[in-house]
């Protein structure tokens, strides 16, 4: 099978609008989190979130455009242009048939759904944009960088709740992989800090209500975590064929070994307490990229500090490594990113390629207290620097859906 490179990313995320400055946040162990400013949260139960910050859109389109668009698709195309940018690609004609974009959303455009709902019920059915549905739509994302590149291959937008971009990352490799596309756009992009979603989560009670200490609100595995805090942005990467990569000297961060599936089969929004969907996932990444446990260096965990996804996510790590467990670097870089939804697991695909390409390890902050059955090696507090040869990051969504990608340095 054709073996799938790295060689471009771009990050839109709480800790900067650059992967650049997104990396360097993420070393120095700063904190995403803060009161939300892009509406009024007054009267909420919970008043925090990892917004991205300074970000302005006439960077990266034309004013006429911004308006048609939902705020994830803006954060799609400045990612896609970073990761284009980063990775040398100029798609000609003679190259567009084979270059694909597959970009994800976990929930899309519902600030625009909302904004344009007020005004059907304010002013009237003829006050609806007629640019609503195609600036609403998941899949927008993806064709409007297809559009605004020239890439004629795959053009697709996964959804698979917080594992979106993770599958999107994963869909990309195996169309590489089997010969459907030499290259291929992917990743996800979420911006749903918006009235609606963040008061459908918070009544689930799955969100941190640590609304006078936002910094200190995400706290993967640690005994006095309340729940997760809703973060957005973007994460796209450049993937390619290895020989062709190489043909046009692109500069290659890392190669993408493996990609697992699975599906709990148990519950709309809580995981199996056995682990078995993300022991299962993981162990399937492995045989895919046909490695062993114990060579694993680093897990970027889905982390999101709930109390009990968080407890489930190490019995599975246990459950799959092992003796080598106790070995394992595991970081959750939602500790100070936040949750980015759809778009989490590209960042975490993209950290993960970062901590490869550098031998670095972004810790794992607010971890005062770990639970006593959450005993592996969370890189507290201060980032590692290690030698990482592979590393692994896992993806889980409501509905049960995992995905995990493997990535480690080009041999």
């Amino acid at each position: 099978m054709r073996r799938v490179v790295l060689t471009g990313i771009g990050l839109i995320s709480p800790l900067g609008n650059s992967t650049e400055a997104t990396w360097e946040g993420l070393l120095a162990g700063r904190n995403g989190v803060g009161p939300i400013t892009s509406f009024d949260p007054e009267g909420y139960a919970v008043r925090i979130a990892a917004e991205v910050k300074g970000f302005n859109a006439t960077d990266w389109m034309e004013a006429k455009e911004i308006k048609k668009f939902d705020r994830f698709i803006h954060y799609a195309i400045a990612a896609a242009d970073m990761a284009l940018e980063s990775s040398g690609l100029e798609i000609t004609e003679e190259e567009a048939p084979r270059v694909g974009v597959v970009i994800g959303s976990g929930i899309g455009g519902l600030p625009l759904i909302e904004r344009q709902y007020d005004r059907l019920i304010t002013k009237g059915p003829r006050y609806v944009s007629p640019f609503f549905i195609p600036g609403a739509i998941i899949n927008m994302a993806s064709g409007l960088i297809s559009i605004r590149t020239g890439a004629k291959g795959p053009n697709a937008a996964t959804v698979c709740a917080c594992s979106t971009s993770a599958y999107s990352i994963g869909d990309a490799f195996l169309y590489i992989r089997h010969g459907y596309a030499d290259t291929i756009i992917a990743g996800g992009a979420e911006a749903v800090i918006n009235p609606l979603t963040v008061a459908g989560f918070a009544s689930m009670r799955a969100l941190s209500t640590r609304n006078d200490e936002p910094q200190r609100a995400s706290r993967p595995w640690d005994r006095d975590r309340d729940g997760f805090v809703i973060g957005e942005g973007a994460g796209i990467v450049v993937l390619e064929e290895f020989e062709h990569a190489k043909r046009r000297g692109a500069p290659i961060l890392a190669e993408l070994l493996g990609f697992g599936m699975s599906s709990d089969a148990y519950h709309i929004s809580a995981p199996a307490a056995d682990g078995d969907g993300a022991a299962r996932v993981m162990q399937s990444a492995l045989d895919d990229a046909g490695l062993n446990p114990e060579d694993v260096d680093y897990i970027n965990a889905h982390g999101t500090s709930t109390p009990y996804g968080d407890r489930v996510e190490t019995i599975a790590i246990k459950r799959v490594f092992g003796e080598s467990a106790s070995k394992l670097a595991v970081s959750s870089t939602k500790s100070m990113t936040g949750h980015l939804l759809g778009a989490a697991g590209g960042l975490e695909f993209a950290i993960s390629a970062l901590a490869v390409a550098h031998d670095a390890v972004p810790p794992t902050i607010n971890l005062d207290n770990p639970e006593p059955e959450n005993d592996l090696d969370y890189v507290p507090h201060q980032a590692r620097e290690m030698r990482v040869d592979v590393a692994l990051t896992n993806s889980f969504g409501f509905g049960g859906t995992n995905a995990c990608l493997v990535v480690g340095k080009l041999t």
